[in-house]
């Protein structure tokens, strides 16, 4: 367009210079005319050209600003990523075929003399080693009286060296699906999880997953929240209210993970998935434990071993 209007100025201007030079003064008003006449053309197509340059412009200019902004968001995402995994632990519900003598045995578990019967994921939750999980991800261990179930927790310290231990049950609260475990940290420095609210929270609010889905540690899934104050069925078959529902995938092993907001604050615990009937594939639906009940519930585990309900 621009170089089209660029080619038409340029024959405007020839016939302008051109009426200019003509031999015939005798002729003078209609070659004021015509000289007039092109002038106006003239500047009709300077107009044009400036107008068309100016579009031309403008819509690299939205191109390049749309483009920039999608650079800045992936790269949040990165720098999320890289900032929380950290404080995101990877837990392993164990069958053992005897019962261990010591840690160093513990420590040493493998395929042969321990049966995986699932895994899950969990957020650390202060510098004392307490972690964050579902209680369903540990129920078995919650209820053990064999002495051979046993939780294996893998993650990393602040400097970012991996290692695992042996996780004890705290506290649990079937009601509102959660657990709390410890590990022994001596000598280790952790990262705990920076803690939000969900109180503001808004539908179509992006946010963020991470987790260990099918025992793929460290994923990441993305997504927005899709619906506020759901109710869900909990463990022991009671409601748990005013859960947060989002579209970033959640699957087996993702649960007792966070939800993460785009400041990188929790804002819940993934806890739950509806799957299609008869498949086992997630619908999409998923569901996690709003942070505000975590706050209320997690201390009273830690304290007291069970939920403030459970005291009276």
């Amino acid at each position: 367009m621009v170089v089209l209007a660029a080619l038409h100025c340029m024959a405007s201007s020839v016939v302008a210079h051109y009426t200019k030079s003509a031999p015939y003064p005798s002729q003078s008003g209609s070659m004021d005319t015509e000289l007039s006449f092109t002038k106006r053309k003239a500047l009709l197509c300077s107009s044009s050209l400036m107008l068309s340059g100016l579009s031309w412009f403008k819509s690299n200019s939205a191109l390049a600003l749309q483009v920039d902004e999608l650079q800045q968001q992936e790269e949040r995402i990165v720098e999320l990523f890289q900032e929380i995994s950290p404080s995101v632990v990877f837990i392993k519900d164990l069958e053992l075929t005897k019962v261990p003598k010591n840690s160093a045995q513990i420590a040493a578990l493998d395929a042969e003399n321990a049966k995986v019967e699932g895994t899950g994921s969990g957020f650390i939750w202060d510098q004392f080693g307490h972690i964050v999980t579902n209680y369903h991800v540990v129920a078995k261990l919650a209820t053990d009286r064999s002495g051979l179930q046993l939780c294996k927790i893998s993650l990393v310290d602040a400097r970012g060296n991996n290692f695992s231990r042996e996780g004890k049950i705290v506290g649990y609260d079937p009601d509102y699906d959660l657990a709390v475990l410890k590990i022994n940290v001596e000598g280790d420095e952790l990262k705990p999880a920076t803690l939000g609210t969900s109180q503001g929270l808004h539908v179509g609010q992006s946010c963020l997953s991470i987790g260990n889905p099918y025992g793929y540690a460290n994923t990441l899934t993305t997504g927005v929240i899709s619906g506020l104050g759901r109710e869900i069925p909990s463990p022991n078959g009671r409601a748990i209210k005013g859960a947060i529902q989002t579209d970033a995938a959640i699957s087996a092993g993702n649960s007792g993970g966070p939800l993460i907001d785009y400041y990188g604050h929790v804002i819940g615990v993934n806890t739950a998935t509806f799957t299609r009937k008869g498949t086992g594939m997630s619908s999409g639906v998923n569901f996690a434990i709003p942070i505000d009940t975590v706050l209320r519930t997690v201390p009273y585990l830690i304290v007291y071993g069970t939920p403030y309900a459970d005291r009276y």
